[in-house]
């Protein structure tokens, strides 16, 4: 194997798979309740020090190289994004740490996307259609005809009264989150879940937490590693044709 090929190729490997995040980062700057990815990534290990048999010869020169880098997993963001007021009554965002539940194709789904919207029925629901549940797990149910107010509990009243109250939840690992897609996570186990204790702010979206300069900076860098390690691809594949061709040239 040529070692020098290798590191280059993972390095291609991993600067491309860094750019496909950062471009879905970017592309989510303004949908609301967006958490950015970050890329992991971790070095390989020679294959002396994978096997740690004492003994077992290796070069030191090369040792001292690596086996390049390897792709990992990548980590959900959760940072806070900023709050925009919408003046919608039914838009409601999260201060601090916290989740709202919906059911979703029978699931319990978690989302940091308070816009919600009243279908025809009178269920208050996501602007794609998943049922957002209360503080018992159970869809909410407003009469069509009465305007809704949510306050900093998370307690829905019309006409005066209290009537259903918003499923905000706390989770203890989000590393055990899954990003699904729309929004939504999926929990490991939603036995889990705890009330969360975080004030809400009726009236009030939360923004993407990416911020748009960061990752477009993040992602030039990552263009240039990857053009790095392919020019090094051409000058070791260079190296080597003129190794065969003219050096190694019988005479």
């Amino acid at each position: 194997m040529i070692e020098g090929l290798y590191l280059s190729a993972t390095g291609i490997m991993t600067s491309s798979y860094r750019q496909d995040v950062l471009a879905n980062n970017l592309a989510n700057s303004e949908t609301a309740g967006f958490k950015r990815d970050v890329a992991l990534f971790k070095q390989r290990l020679t294959a002396a020090e994978e096997s740690r048999r004492p003994g077992d010869w290796s070069d030191p020169v090369l040792e001292g190289l690596g086996g390049g880098t390897l792709s990992m997993p990548t980590r959900i963001d959760f940072t806070q994004g900023d709050m925009q007021e919408s003046g919608s009554p039914l838009d409601v965002a999260i201060t601090g740490d916290g989740f709202f539940t919906v059911r979703d194709h029978d699931q319990t789904r978690l989302t940091r996307d308070g816009r919600f919207v009243m279908a025809r029925d009178g269920q208050l629901t996501l602007a794609r259609g998943q049922k957002v549940l209360d503080a018992k797990g159970q869809p909410i149910t407003l009469a069509t005809d009465s305007p809704a107010s949510i306050d900093a509990q998370g307690q829905i009243s019309q006409n005066g009264q209290v009537v259903a109250r918003l499923g905000v939840v706390d989770v203890a690992d989000k590393s055990t989150l899954t990003k699904l897609g729309g929004g939504l996570f999926a929990v490991a186990d939603a036995a889990t879940l705890t009330p969360s204790q975080s004030q809400l702010r009726s009236g009030f979206i939360e923004r993407s937490n990416v911020d748009p300069t960061m990752e477009m900076t993040e992602l030039m860098d990552a263009q240039r590693q990857l053009e790095a390690n392919a020019n090094m691809i051409r000058t070791q594949d260079s190296t080597l044709q003129r190794l065969v061709n003219d050096v190694g040239k019988i005479s």
